[in-house]
């Protein structure tokens, strides 16, 4: 793996982990969303990650594909929690029904939480990866001198 391909492997990382931040913040957001375009609550939103090998030519691909490196993170889609609603007794809500109870998203706090310290640790984890692959690049070029 050369200089720029460890900045490539970096890069997508962090790409991902901003998208996945993106997702949990409008999770957040959305906490009390009960009635939306779509109709109904909210739905809460999660991204699926894939280890994709990257190659940029024939060889380069078989050699990883013998090693089984994987070089680079891509997001294979955003998809809903299919965990079911919550239901709220608040008689006096608009979007209450005839027994009183509302539907509310399906959004547990403390595991967005989580997954917020998560996405921010793996997107300090590739920052630093990317200094540390400058920092080499650096001393390499100094070496010259």
């Amino acid at each position: 793996m050369d200089f720029f391909d460890a900045l490539q492997t970096s890069a997508t990382g962090l790409s991902a982990q901003r998208l996945r931040m993106n997702l949990i913040s409008s999770n957040l957001a959305n906490i009390s969303t009960t009635r939306t375009p779509e109709g109904g609550p909210y739905k809460r939103k999660e991204a699926v990650f894939e280890a994709v090998p990257a190659h940029r030519s024939f060889k380069d691909a078989l050699a990883m594909a013998r090693t089984g490196q994987i070089a680079e993170v891509k997001v294979a889609g955003i998809v809903e929690d299919p965990v079911p609603f919550k239901q709220k007794y608040d008689p006096n809500h608009p979007d209450a029904d005839e027994r009183g109870y509302v539907m509310v998203p399906n959004i547990n706090l403390m595991e967005e939480m989580v997954n917020m310290i998560s996405a921010t640790r793996s997107y300090e984890a590739n920052v630093t990866a990317i200094k540390a692959s400058k920092s080499m690049a650096l001393k390499a070029l100094e070496i010259g001198r």
